[in-house]
């Protein structure tokens, strides 16, 4: 059987989880079109995502196409949770990017197409909303050319756009016309096409050449439509169909693949999802997983499949065998998280598409008997979102979780309430900052009875200011063997754990740690040992370099009406707002530029009123800048 993993993208409110239901109905697979507004959708599944009208969680259902099982999954929209649509990025083989032809390209698409483009993941466009008052064609494409990309092909005419009957007549490469506009745009793409074009026009196969260079990411047919009508949506699935096909997979072999989410069945027993990539995983199977732990080892466990279930129809799932290509869900594997590759360490992926989340809160329950069934709460929340990271906040000595942004504090606290009974409050939201060195400082602790401290450890250490957005790296410039393995792990596990806190409390990044000098007295010198020392070396080496906090910051769009300009203004600013570029037009103005991520909430909740609520404001992440003025202490920094 032929499988393709088809993800469905797009920023928020542009019709992605509508238009999913409207491919399910047009397979079959439901009698009716489910309604996000009012709650009836397949995919959203969670109370909180009936209520909000989103997707929070990713969601798969399956569907037939001809010989072709298409596992759809259905991503969140809202920036809050990219780290879901991450997630499903890396199990997908093809890709449907929707954009509402009333609002057109906005940030979270740009950063969607990116990504997809980066992974090499074929993708297909779909103009939602062509029957919206507002709603562009020919205007709309050339921002898709110049925000997304130039190798973009229309394949249909948009027939009574703006209105409840609007209609899309599909173009065939048996028009003249289409057909020279396809060509030219695929010669574009392939020289030995090219040279075909020139020489021979009339034997060219435009439809198997569009197929190539979409699979390859060289090109991207764009379908309009109406996913509310229909309107559309048949040649879509035709071009999913044919341009989209399942890729070849090897059935042999142990089992490959990624897991990609993880739930709790009734009975708490943990559920993996697992995207296949090859091999199958049987009943009763056993599995070999794969897990990148702190600075990137590999750690590896054995598991036992106790049951497998793949996708038949809709979300409903059957006992089977699952083949390449599927994706399974697995019980029996107890310590499993999102992430681990089965199989092969191959199949873990790299560092993250998106920025880890920028914001953090204190969670505290609403009775204090909770405190310690809310810790466990958490724990297993953040088995299904790792980034959530449950930590002590050291100031309150409460627990602290991260964020992308406000509407994931709805999440959590539903969850909580919903699934363990704890209902919880929430502290103002604040941003994560960061401090990076501001010099290159060295120390040097040498073994001998002239020094004041005790421990029997040599050690040489060099700090240096990295580029920014270059992390933490550590590097050795002694012998890898100047030290037994045990050794040389503390002080690499130390140099992480000090540099998680640095003068003003904030994790340390963007600079090198390096061990210069080595030294020990065979069994006498310690781990201990040179822990404390290398803690004693670095803590006094921040001091001497200093450092600066940074703070997150993110790129902003705001489109609003005209007359509501100096009140938009005015609220940027009081923001803090580092306006780029401004224009504006009879009806309408616009302003973009760099905000300090911790602003991003209380602009949003303001813009509304400003602008008797139509102002269209969109933001992401840009990067980590200096905070002007006093640097922000987290909880008992020692500051400069």
């Amino acid at each position: 059987m032929s499988y393709l993993n088809l993800g469905i993208l797009a920023h928020v409110d542009a019709g992605k989880t509508s238009l999913t239901e409207r491919l399910l109905y047009d397979a079959g697979i439901i009698d009716r079109v489910g309604s996000v507004d009012s709650g009836s959708t397949q995919t959203d599944s969670m109370d909180l995502e009936r209520r909000r009208g989103i997707t929070i969680q990713s969601a798969v259902v399956a569907f037939r196409l001809g010989g072709l099982t298409v596992n759809l999954i259905d991503t969140p929209g809202h920036t809050d949770f990219i780290a879901e649509v991450e997630r499903a990025l890396r199990v997908l083989d093809g890709a449907v990017l929707v954009v509402s032809a009333v609002e057109g390209v906005q940030a979270q698409t740009r950063v969607l197409f990116r990504t997809l483009e980066r992974l090499g993941v074929p993708t297909l466009l779909f103009v939602n909303k062509i029957d919206r008052r507002g709603a562009r064609e020919a205007d709309l494409l050339e921002d898709l050319a110049a925000k997304l990309s130039p190798r973009l092909l229309p394949m249909g005419a948009v027939r009574g756009i703006g209105g409840g009957e609007a209609s899309v007549e599909a173009f065939s490469f048996a028009q003249p016309g289409f057909a020279e506009r396809a060509a030219e745009m695929l010669a574009e793409g392939s020289d030995a096409f090219l040279e075909a074009y020139l020489e021979r026009p009339e034997a060219l196969d435009c439809d198997g050449e569009l197929a190539a260079q979409v699979r390859s990411g060289r090109a991207h047919p764009v379908y309009f439509g109406s996913a509310v009508t229909g309107a559309g949506v048949a040649a879509l699935t035709e071009g999913v169909r044919r341009y989209l096909p399942a890729p070849v997979r090897d059935a042999g072999g142990e089992p490959r693949g990624t897991v990609f989410k993880v739930e709790h069945a009734a009975a708490g027993q943990k559920i993996a999802y697992i995207r296949l990539r090859g091999g199958r995983i049987a009943p009763r199977g056993h599995l070999t997983v794969h897990r990148r732990g702190e600075r990137g080892v590999v750690e590896s466990f054995e598991g036992k499949a106790t049951g497998v279930e793949v996708y038949a129809t809709g979300t409903a799932t059957v006992p089977a065998v699952a083949e390449p290509g599927s994706i399974a869900k697995v019980r029996g594997l107890a310590d499993v998280r999102i992430g681990d590759a089965i199989g092969s360490p191959d199949e873990l992926g790299g560092g993250g598409f998106f920025t880890p989340p920028t914001l953090e809160t204190v969670v505290r329950p609403e009775r204090p008997a909770d405190r310690v069934p809310l810790n466990r709460a958490l724990l297993s929340l953040a088995e299904r979102d790792p980034l959530v990271d449950p930590h002590l906040d050291e100031l309150s000595e409460e627990t602290a979780i991260r964020l992308y942004g406000e509407v994931q504090k709805e999440v959590v606290a539903s969850l909580l309430l919903e699934e363990f009974g704890i209902g919880v409050e929430f502290e103002e939201t604040r941003a994560i900052h960061t401090e990076r060195p501001n010099a290159v400082v060295s120390a040097l602790h040498e073994m001998g009875p002239w020094q004041q401290t005790p421990h029997i450890a040599t050690v040489g250490l060099r700090l240096e200011p990295g580029e920014p957005g270059s992390g933490l790296e550590y590097g050795l410039e002694v012998e890898r063997g100047s030290l037994t393995r045990a050794l040389r792990n503390a002080v690499e596990e130390t140099v992480h754990e000090v540099m998680r806190r640095g003068l003003y409390g904030w994790a340390v990044t963007d600079c090198r740690v390096l061990l210069t000098a080595t030294g020990y007295i065979g069994r006498a010198s310690t781990a201990g040992d040179f822990r404390e020392v290398v803690k004693f070396l670095l803590d006094g080496m921040l001091k001497e370099a200093g450092t600066t906090v940074c703070e997150p910051v993110s790129r902003f769009d705001v489109e609003f009406p005209a007359g509501t300009g100096n009140a938009v203004l005015k609220a940027l600013g009081e923001g803090r707002a580092d306006i780029k570029g401004q224009f504006s037009t009879e009806t309408t103005g616009y302003v973009s530029g760099f905000l300090p991520t911790e602003a991003v909430h209380g602009l949003e909740r303001r813009l509304p009123g400003l602008t008797e609520g139509l102002a269209l404001f969109t933001t992401e992440f840009a990067e980590y800048r200096p905070v002007h003025g006093p640097p922000p202490r987290r909880g008992g920094g020692d500051g400069a």
